[in-house]
């Protein structure tokens, strides 16, 4: 049993100022109790606000040197302990363990990998004219990572923040604390500075929202829920600090009439099953030429038929669980919603998968013949279902695209690059993706509309946790 009742701050495990509220760490795939996690106080928030506040200058002053040499040891000790991560990641969301430990864990690398990148190119001082320009480290950071990819946003939050020279308060996800824990583990024996990294573990209403009004921090962080991002910004409102949100999204794949279809479903579909349809950039909506609508219906059944939910220890299912209960009952009523509306059912549907009688699992789920104001083609179901839209015309697809609130996401396949190119440049998406390529590490992410503002990873990351100074002489 995985016993987390200390946080870590100021260099130390502690207590909590106060008794703190147990909350049981669920197994999501067999609903197994596997440990219990404290919850924090806005007592324990201003414990680790003031001692990040109180690192501040020393870590701020630090050279680039020191930094890259620092988080060069946090990687290296990461790596070492990138099995343990896998598996805290296997138990504590349901993840296949294929996921856990190729995709999942493997991520924290690749996005710590992109902020010492960023770190040795940045220019932290450039002259204009008679003025020099300074970045600088722009103070306290409140950090607040999300369950469904959580060592990934883990280790791209605080390794650009650190490296921007900010000192960190992190609250991980209350679903998501095993491998949050190990991270904390790998930076206090890196020989992070006291004060430097703290960490605590809370509910959003109490610990997030504590630190987003906090006075004492300058920045927070959240990847999360649309819902969440504008708490946070209510919350943040009155000490006008800055505010990074990477929030929803509801992404559009538009398969154009010249693409190969049996390769653009089939990507598609996969995208959106694995880790469970849990991830923010799947292309959710799949938006396809009227008269291939019913082909590509066969070939998305087909697709979804040999990518079966189940057993997240065994290999043959390729999608596990929901990460918890609470959001396995939220899709099993969207679906559900979307069977009521009328939506054509080509796959899956309500219910547990055939043979599981135990755990959050979903069935992988295709609704087809929809049109773009239909609940399942509007809600962000964060879940193993995908909508097939028909559409008449390129004009009338870029439409359907971008006739949603949320704008993080897009994807074009086509057999013509020109053509892909000019249809992503009419999309209203921080990120497009032409023929199944994929984003470099060192390029934004984030989105337009209600998917949120700011950016993560590389230099355009960490830019964000930047103040500018002009001095001119």
């Amino acid at each position: 049993m995985h016993q987390l009742n200390q946080f870590y701050i100021n260099g130390q495990w502690v207590d909590p100022v106060a008794g703190a509220d147990m909350l049981d760490i669920v197994n999501p795939a067999t609903e197994a109790v596997i440990g219990t996690v404290a919850l924090g106080s806005e007592a324990d928030v201003d414990r680790a606000v003031a001692a990040a506040r109180a690192a501040f200058p020393a870590w701020s002053a630090t050279s680039r040197e020191e930094r890259l040499a620092l988080l060069g040891k946090v990687m290296e000790l990461y790596m070492a302990r990138q099995g343990d991560i896998a598996q805290a990641i296997h138990e504590e969301i349901g993840a296949p363990q294929w996921l856990a430990t190729g995709r999942q864990a493997p991520m924290g690398l690749y996005f710590m990998k992109s902020a010492i990148d960023a770190l040795k190119e940045i220019e932290f001082s450039k002259k204009i004219g008679n003025t020099e320009v300074v970045s600088e480290a722009m103070g306290v950071a409140a950090l607040i990572t999300p369950w469904n990819w959580p060592i990934g946003t883990v280790a791209g939050k605080v390794s650009s923040a650190l490296a921007a020279g900010c000192t960190v308060v992190h609250k991980p996800s209350e679903f998501a604390p095993l491998d949050a824990r190990i991270f904390a583990e790998i930076l206090h024996e890196a020989g992070v500075p006291a004060g430097v990294f703290n960490m605590v573990y809370g509910a959003g209403p109490v610990v997030g929202a504590a630190l987003a009004s906090h006075p004492e921090v300058d920045v927070i962080s959240l990847t999360g829920s649309t819902r969440a991002g504008v708490e946070v910004s209510k919350a943040a409102a009155p000490t006008v600090k800055r505010v990074l949100l990477e929030l929803g999204g509801k992404s559009p794949f538009l398969i154009l009439d010249d693409a190969d279809l049996p390769s653009a479903v089939k990507e598609c579909v996969v995208s959106v099953m694995v880790n469970s349809g849990q991830t923010c950039v799947a292309p959710t909506r799949l938006l396809v030429p009227r008269v291939l609508h019913e082909q590509a219906k066969a070939i998305a059944a087909a697709v979804v038929a040999a990518m079966p939910a189940g057993d997240p220890t065994r290999e043959e299912f390729k999608v596990g669980s929901m990460a918890n209960r609470p959001q396995f009952e939220k899709v099993q009523k969207l679906i559900g919603l979307g069977i009521e509306e009328g939506v054509e059912l080509v796959a899956g549907g309500a219910g547990l998968p055939e043979g599981v009688e135990k755990g959050y699992f979903v069935r992988p789920t295709v609704f087809a013949s929809a049109t773009n104001d239909s609940i399942v083609a509007r809600e962000e179901i964060f879940g193993p279902v995908l909508t097939l839209i028909p559409y008449d015309t390129e004009d009338e697809a870029v439409a359907i695209a971008n006739d949603s609130p949320y704008g993080l996401a897009a994807y074009v396949w086509s057999c013509n690059p020109a053509r892909a190119r000019r249809v992503a440049g009419r999309l209203r998406a921080g990120m497009v993706r032409i023929n199944g390529a994929q984003t470099d590490p060192g390029a934004p992410f984030g989105g337009y509309k209600q998917s949120g503002n700011g950016r993560e990873l590389g230099v355009y990351g960490l830019h964000e946790y930047l103040e500018y100074k002009s001095i001119a002489q």
